[in-house]
């Protein structure tokens, strides 16, 4: 039988991170308990609905921005939690996620395809770090990425 998982990232800026990977990912900011709020309010209500939420509930103002979720609207994919902690990033990630932005094409299409990613998320505050060309049968290529708080990600 197989278990839902949800992904966490420890993070400096929770709410920021979430932002980038809910746009990264087609995401969307998960709405507090109770909301009416549909998935295509604008993440940045959503999240003036959660401090809301968060002084009505008694949570203390320095608490308000410590974590965030986002869920994928269709509920198909599983929810990426992020939470504050006090230290920053110090080496590489053990585990990354694959953004699979070219399922399906290869060479120089699937690779434009990549780099026109690649351009939407250095938009957004993503860095490129890398460009691995195809090298048939083992590979297809793929850019490797960091998100704002630099949490190595790939372009795949």
């Amino acid at each position: 039988m197989s278990r839902e998982f949800q992904v966490t990232f420890d993070a400096a800026d929770p709410i920021g991170l979430s932002l980038f990977w809910a746009e990264a990912l087609g995401y969307v900011v998960q709405p507090p308990p109770g909301s009416d709020l549909s998935p295509e309010t604008p993440a940045e209500e959503v999240v003036e609905a959660w401090m809301s939420f968060l002084t009505a509930t008694g949570v203390a103002i320095e608490r308000h921005r410590s974590a965030s979720a986002i869920v994928d609207p269709t509920g198909s994919g599983p929810r990426v939690f992020f939470q504050q902690v006090p230290e920053p990033k110090t080496a590489k990630n053990r585990v990354h996620l694959d953004v699979r932005a070219a399922p399906g094409l290869e060479g120089d299409e699937r690779m434009a395809a990549l780099e026109a990613e690649c351009q939407r998320l250095i938009s957004l505050g993503a860095k490129r770090i890398r460009r691995f060309e195809p090298v048939p049968p083992m590979s297809a290529g793929f850019i490797v990425m960091a998100d704002p708080d630099g949490n190595e990600f790939c372009l795949d």
